[in-house]
Protein backbone atom coordinates (compact mmCIF):
# COMPACT_ATOMS: atom_id res chain seq x y z
CA UNK A 1 0.00 0.00 0.00
CA UNK A 2 1.46 3.50 -1.19
CA UNK A 3 1.59 5.50 1.66
CA UNK A 4 0.23 9.32 0.76
CA UNK A 5 2.64 12.12 -0.25
CA UNK A 6 3.36 14.69 2.54
CA UNK A 7 2.37 17.58 1.20
CA UNK A 8 -1.35 15.23 0.74
CA UNK A 9 -0.67 14.05 4.39
CA UNK A 10 -0.86 17.38 5.39
CA UNK A 11 -3.67 18.92 3.49
CA UNK A 12 -5.66 15.81 5.36
CA UNK A 13 -4.66 16.87 8.49
CA UNK A 14 -5.92 20.31 7.85
CA UNK A 15 -9.33 19.45 6.41
CA UNK A 16 -9.90 17.01 9.24
CA UNK A 17 -8.78 19.74 11.71
CA UNK A 18 -11.06 22.38 10.15
CA UNK A 19 -13.63 19.34 10.04
CA UNK A 20 -13.57 18.86 13.97
CA UNK A 21 -13.40 22.69 14.81
CA UNK A 22 -16.30 23.23 12.78
CA UNK A 23 -18.40 20.50 14.36
CA UNK A 24 -17.08 21.41 18.04
CA UNK A 25 -18.12 25.46 16.78
CA UNK A 26 -21.63 26.48 15.98
CA UNK A 27 -22.11 29.06 13.60
CA UNK A 28 -21.86 32.69 14.65
CA UNK A 29 -22.87 35.94 14.47
CA UNK A 30 -20.21 37.87 17.09
CA UNK A 31 -17.74 36.00 19.11
CA UNK A 32 -16.03 38.77 20.70
CA UNK A 33 -12.94 37.71 22.40
CA UNK A 34 -14.67 34.11 23.36
CA UNK A 35 -12.80 30.85 22.22
CA UNK A 36 -14.08 29.86 19.17
CA UNK A 37 -16.28 27.22 20.75
CA UNK A 38 -18.46 29.97 22.12
CA UNK A 39 -20.79 33.05 21.11
CA UNK A 40 -21.64 36.16 22.65
CA UNK A 41 -24.52 37.32 20.07
CA UNK A 42 -25.83 39.68 22.43
CA UNK A 43 -22.45 41.23 23.26
CA UNK A 44 -22.51 40.87 27.19
CA UNK A 45 -19.13 39.31 26.96
CA UNK A 46 -20.32 35.94 27.65
CA UNK A 47 -20.83 32.54 26.43
CA UNK A 48 -24.24 32.07 24.84
CA UNK A 49 -26.41 29.21 26.06
CA UNK A 50 -26.14 25.96 22.89
CA UNK A 51 -28.41 27.15 19.89
CA UNK A 52 -28.63 23.63 19.71
CA UNK A 53 -30.86 22.44 22.50
CA UNK A 54 -28.82 18.52 22.36
CA UNK A 55 -25.84 20.72 23.67
CA UNK A 56 -27.61 21.48 26.77
CA UNK A 57 -26.80 19.46 30.06
CA UNK A 58 -28.61 18.75 33.00
CA UNK A 59 -26.06 17.04 35.06
CA UNK A 60 -26.52 14.65 38.16
CA UNK A 61 -24.84 14.89 40.19
CA UNK A 62 -23.51 18.97 40.20
CA UNK A 63 -19.52 19.09 40.35
CA UNK A 64 -18.71 22.19 42.41
CA UNK A 65 -15.02 23.74 42.86
CA UNK A 66 -13.90 26.52 45.11
CA UNK A 67 -10.74 28.47 44.14
CA UNK A 68 -7.55 26.52 44.74
CA UNK A 69 -5.79 29.22 46.87
CA UNK A 70 -5.60 26.86 49.63
CA UNK A 71 -5.45 23.22 51.09
CA UNK A 72 -8.57 22.09 48.74
CA UNK A 73 -9.73 19.30 51.84
CA UNK A 74 -10.15 22.97 54.07
CA UNK A 75 -12.80 24.24 51.46
CA UNK A 76 -14.03 20.43 51.17
CA UNK A 77 -15.84 21.19 54.77
CA UNK A 78 -16.15 24.83 54.90
CA UNK A 79 -18.55 24.26 51.51
CA UNK A 80 -20.80 21.59 52.82
CA UNK A 81 -23.95 23.16 54.17
CA UNK A 82 -24.38 24.94 50.98
CA UNK A 83 -23.49 22.14 48.84
CA UNK A 84 -26.33 20.07 50.83
CA UNK A 85 -28.53 23.29 50.61
CA UNK A 86 -28.06 23.22 46.73
CA UNK A 87 -29.14 19.99 46.86
CA UNK A 88 -32.54 20.63 48.47
CA UNK A 89 -33.03 23.64 45.73
CA UNK A 90 -32.49 21.42 42.86
CA UNK A 91 -33.03 18.09 43.58
CA UNK A 92 -29.78 16.76 42.50
CA UNK A 93 -26.90 15.24 44.32
CA UNK A 94 -23.79 17.84 44.50
CA UNK A 95 -19.73 16.60 44.91
CA UNK A 96 -16.94 18.86 45.50
CA UNK A 97 -14.13 18.48 43.01
CA UNK A 98 -10.83 19.87 44.81
CA UNK A 99 -8.40 21.22 42.34
CA UNK A 100 -4.73 22.08 43.29
CA UNK A 101 -4.36 24.91 40.53
CA UNK A 102 -6.33 27.61 38.24
CA UNK A 103 -5.60 26.07 35.14
CA UNK A 104 -6.54 22.55 36.18
CA UNK A 105 -9.58 24.52 37.29
CA UNK A 106 -10.12 26.26 34.19
CA UNK A 107 -10.13 23.14 31.73
CA UNK A 108 -12.06 20.92 33.95
CA UNK A 109 -15.24 23.47 32.98
CA UNK A 110 -14.00 23.74 29.35
CA UNK A 111 -14.07 19.91 29.66
CA UNK A 112 -17.55 19.46 30.33
CA UNK A 113 -16.25 17.83 34.10
CA UNK A 114 -16.92 21.05 36.19
CA UNK A 115 -20.06 22.62 36.35
CA UNK A 116 -20.39 25.41 38.99
CA UNK A 117 -17.62 26.93 40.42
CA UNK A 118 -15.77 30.08 41.97
CA UNK A 119 -12.84 31.26 40.19
CA UNK A 120 -10.23 33.73 41.50
CA UNK A 121 -10.33 37.21 40.43
CA UNK A 122 -8.06 37.12 37.89
CA UNK A 123 -8.61 33.83 36.37
CA UNK A 124 -12.56 34.56 36.04
CA UNK A 125 -11.94 36.32 32.39
CA UNK A 126 -9.70 33.20 31.31
CA UNK A 127 -12.83 30.99 32.79
CA UNK A 128 -15.17 32.69 30.91
CA UNK A 129 -13.63 33.38 27.73
CA UNK A 130 -11.30 30.24 27.49
CA UNK A 131 -13.76 27.82 29.41
CA UNK A 132 -17.46 29.44 28.15
CA UNK A 133 -17.66 30.23 32.32
CA UNK A 134 -20.72 32.73 33.09
CA UNK A 135 -20.19 34.64 36.74
CA UNK A 136 -23.82 35.21 37.98
CA UNK A 137 -22.68 35.70 42.26
CA UNK A 138 -20.52 37.23 44.58
CA UNK A 139 -20.11 37.04 48.19
CA UNK A 140 -21.60 40.25 50.42
CA UNK A 141 -20.34 41.39 53.07
CA UNK A 142 -21.30 42.21 56.67
CA UNK A 143 -22.76 45.43 55.36
CA UNK A 144 -24.88 43.60 52.93
CA UNK A 145 -22.35 45.24 49.92
CA UNK A 146 -19.40 43.24 47.31
CA UNK A 147 -17.32 41.94 49.21
CA UNK A 148 -13.68 42.84 48.92
CA UNK A 149 -9.93 42.16 48.77
CA UNK A 150 -6.63 44.00 48.70
CA UNK A 151 -3.20 43.04 47.21
CA UNK A 152 -0.64 43.28 50.02
CA UNK A 153 3.10 42.90 49.87
CA UNK A 154 4.23 40.64 53.18
CA UNK A 155 7.17 40.28 55.04
CA UNK A 156 8.90 38.63 58.05
CA UNK A 157 8.57 40.64 60.22
CA UNK A 158 11.81 40.56 61.52
CA UNK A 159 12.44 42.52 58.44
CA UNK A 160 13.59 45.91 59.15
CA UNK A 161 15.17 46.37 55.63
CA UNK A 162 12.13 45.94 53.10
CA UNK A 163 10.03 49.21 53.99
CA UNK A 164 8.52 50.04 50.81
CA UNK A 165 8.50 48.69 47.47
CA UNK A 166 10.93 50.57 46.11
CA UNK A 167 12.93 48.17 48.60
CA UNK A 168 12.13 45.09 46.65
CA UNK A 169 14.83 45.57 43.96
CA UNK A 170 17.29 42.54 43.76
CA UNK A 171 15.30 40.25 46.58
CA UNK A 172 13.47 37.02 45.72
CA UNK A 173 9.44 37.96 45.67
CA UNK A 174 6.57 35.63 45.36
CA UNK A 175 3.84 35.70 43.19
CA UNK A 176 1.04 33.16 43.21
CA UNK A 177 0.68 32.48 38.76
CA UNK A 178 -0.08 33.94 35.98
CA UNK A 179 -3.77 34.68 36.24
CA UNK A 180 -3.41 35.98 39.55
CA UNK A 181 -4.65 39.28 40.14
CA UNK A 182 -3.17 40.15 43.41
CA UNK A 183 -0.40 37.80 42.90
CA UNK A 184 0.96 38.96 39.96
CA UNK A 185 -1.56 40.58 37.48
CA UNK A 186 -1.74 43.93 39.94
CA UNK A 187 1.59 43.43 41.31
CA UNK A 188 2.61 43.95 37.37
CA UNK A 189 0.83 46.52 36.84
CA UNK A 190 0.87 48.91 40.26
CA UNK A 191 4.23 48.33 40.61
CA UNK A 192 5.30 49.03 37.03
CA UNK A 193 4.32 52.88 37.42
CA UNK A 194 5.85 52.71 40.81
CA UNK A 195 8.94 52.69 39.05
CA UNK A 196 9.74 48.86 40.02
CA UNK A 197 9.29 46.18 37.19
CA UNK A 198 8.47 42.51 38.53
CA UNK A 199 10.81 39.95 36.68
CA UNK A 200 13.63 42.66 35.83
CA UNK A 201 13.67 44.58 38.82
CA UNK A 202 13.11 41.66 41.44
CA UNK A 203 13.09 37.80 40.82
CA UNK A 204 9.73 36.34 40.51
CA UNK A 205 9.05 32.98 42.26
CA UNK A 206 5.61 31.29 41.37
CA UNK A 207 4.38 29.63 44.06
CA UNK A 208 1.21 28.50 43.06
CA UNK A 209 -0.85 29.63 46.22
CA UNK A 210 -1.22 32.51 48.57
CA UNK A 211 -0.36 30.27 51.25
CA UNK A 212 2.55 29.04 49.76
CA UNK A 213 4.01 32.41 49.40
CA UNK A 214 3.01 33.69 52.78
CA UNK A 215 4.51 30.61 54.39
CA UNK A 216 7.66 30.55 52.14
CA UNK A 217 8.66 33.95 53.87
CA UNK A 218 7.69 33.18 57.07
CA UNK A 219 10.45 30.37 56.69
CA UNK A 220 12.77 32.53 54.68
CA UNK A 221 11.91 30.90 51.16
CA UNK A 222 11.22 34.28 49.99
CA UNK A 223 12.02 37.60 50.86
CA UNK A 224 8.64 39.20 50.16
CA UNK A 225 5.51 37.55 49.05
CA UNK A 226 2.61 39.70 47.21
CA UNK A 227 -0.94 37.63 48.37
CA UNK A 228 -4.09 38.37 48.92
CA UNK A 229 -5.17 40.11 52.32
CA UNK A 230 -8.41 38.28 52.83
CA UNK A 231 -6.39 34.72 52.49
CA UNK A 232 -3.90 35.73 55.23
CA UNK A 233 -6.45 36.42 57.46
CA UNK A 234 -8.01 33.14 57.16
CA UNK A 235 -4.90 32.00 57.61
CA UNK A 236 -4.23 33.68 61.13
CA UNK A 237 -8.00 32.86 62.07
CA UNK A 238 -7.20 28.68 61.52
CA UNK A 239 -3.60 29.18 63.40
CA UNK A 240 -1.61 28.61 60.41
CA UNK A 241 0.09 32.20 60.92
CA UNK A 242 0.42 33.76 64.06
CA UNK A 243 -0.47 37.68 64.27
CA UNK A 244 3.03 38.21 64.50
CA UNK A 245 4.51 36.50 61.56
CA UNK A 246 4.43 38.92 59.03
CA UNK A 247 4.66 42.86 58.45
CA UNK A 248 2.22 44.43 55.73
CA UNK A 249 4.93 47.11 53.50
CA UNK A 250 2.17 47.95 50.62
CA UNK A 251 -1.51 47.65 50.22
CA UNK A 252 -3.72 48.13 46.93
CA UNK A 253 -7.32 49.44 46.41
CA UNK A 254 -9.85 46.96 46.54
CA UNK A 255 -10.67 44.37 44.25
CA UNK A 256 -13.59 41.96 43.87
CA UNK A 257 -13.57 38.68 45.40
CA UNK A 258 -13.91 35.29 43.86
CA UNK A 259 -16.29 35.26 40.90
CA UNK A 260 -19.22 32.14 41.45
CA UNK A 261 -19.81 30.90 37.66
CA UNK A 262 -21.60 28.22 35.60
CA UNK A 263 -21.52 26.22 32.80
CA UNK A 264 -22.57 27.81 29.75
CA UNK A 265 -24.13 24.53 28.64
CA UNK A 266 -26.21 24.40 32.05
CA UNK A 267 -30.11 23.54 31.41
CA UNK A 268 -31.85 27.32 31.42
CA UNK A 269 -34.51 25.45 34.37
CA UNK A 270 -31.11 24.42 36.45
CA UNK A 271 -29.63 27.94 36.42
CA UNK A 272 -32.63 29.27 37.64
CA UNK A 273 -32.35 26.91 40.49
CA UNK A 274 -28.99 27.28 41.03
CA UNK A 275 -29.22 31.13 41.42
CA UNK A 276 -32.38 30.43 43.45
CA UNK A 277 -30.21 28.53 45.76
CA UNK A 278 -27.66 31.20 46.03
CA UNK A 279 -30.19 34.29 46.74
CA UNK A 280 -31.70 32.16 49.41
CA UNK A 281 -28.14 30.90 51.59
CA UNK A 282 -27.37 32.41 54.09
CA UNK A 283 -24.11 32.22 55.77
CA UNK A 284 -25.09 32.79 59.98
CA UNK A 285 -24.95 29.39 61.85
CA UNK A 286 -23.44 27.13 58.54
CA UNK A 287 -19.87 25.66 57.42
CA UNK A 288 -19.42 28.72 55.25
CA UNK A 289 -20.25 31.08 58.00
CA UNK A 290 -17.37 29.68 60.04
CA UNK A 291 -14.52 29.89 57.43
CA UNK A 292 -16.27 33.28 55.89
CA UNK A 293 -16.35 35.67 58.91
CA UNK A 294 -16.60 39.01 56.67
CA UNK A 295 -19.70 37.19 54.64
CA UNK A 296 -23.24 37.36 55.30
CA UNK A 297 -24.31 35.97 51.98
CA UNK A 298 -24.35 35.99 47.88
CA UNK A 299 -25.08 38.94 45.35
CA UNK A 300 -26.01 39.12 41.81
CA UNK A 301 -22.91 39.72 39.59
CA UNK A 302 -22.50 41.81 36.50
CA UNK A 303 -19.59 40.85 34.81
CA UNK A 304 -19.09 43.69 32.45
CA UNK A 305 -19.50 46.22 35.19
CA UNK A 306 -17.87 44.16 38.40
CA UNK A 307 -15.02 42.73 36.34
CA UNK A 308 -14.04 46.21 34.01
CA UNK A 309 -11.30 47.04 36.41
CA UNK A 310 -9.67 43.87 36.98
CA UNK A 311 -9.24 43.01 32.64
CA UNK A 312 -8.46 46.62 32.31
CA UNK A 313 -5.16 45.84 34.48
CA UNK A 314 -4.83 42.56 32.72
CA UNK A 315 -5.24 44.00 29.27
CA UNK A 316 -2.78 46.82 30.19
CA UNK A 317 -0.16 44.00 31.30
CA UNK A 318 -0.52 42.96 27.32
CA UNK A 319 -2.37 39.53 28.35
CA UNK A 320 -4.77 37.51 26.08
CA UNK A 321 -7.43 35.52 27.47
CA UNK A 322 -6.36 32.73 25.10
CA UNK A 323 -5.70 29.08 25.85
CA UNK A 324 -2.51 29.55 23.14
CA UNK A 325 -1.35 32.86 25.00
CA UNK A 326 1.98 32.53 27.04
CA UNK A 327 0.64 33.64 30.01
CA UNK A 328 -1.97 30.61 29.90
CA UNK A 329 0.17 27.94 29.10
CA UNK A 330 2.80 29.12 31.59
CA UNK A 331 -0.61 28.56 34.31
CA UNK A 332 -0.42 24.62 33.32
CA UNK A 333 3.17 24.34 34.12
CA UNK A 334 3.72 21.79 37.64
CA UNK A 335 4.69 24.40 40.31
CA UNK A 336 7.90 23.08 42.16
CA UNK A 337 8.00 25.75 45.06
Amino acid sequence: MRRPALPALGALLILLSLAAWAVAAEPCAHRGKLDPLYCDENHDLLADPPKDRSKLVNPDPLIFSYVPVEEPAVYEAAWNDFLRHLEKVTGKKTKYFGLQNYAAQIEAMRSGRLHLAAYSTGSVPYAVNVAGAVPFAIMADVKGGPRGYHLVVVVHAANDKIKSIADLRGKRVAHVSQTSNSGHQAPVYFFSKMGVVPGKDYQIVFSGKHDNSALGVVNGDYDAAAVADTVIERMVNRGVLKPGDLKVIYTSPVFPTAGFVYAHTLEPRLVEKLKEAFTSFRFEGTSVGKEFKDAIGFLPLNYAKDWEPVVGILEANGVVFSKDSPEYKKLQKPTRE
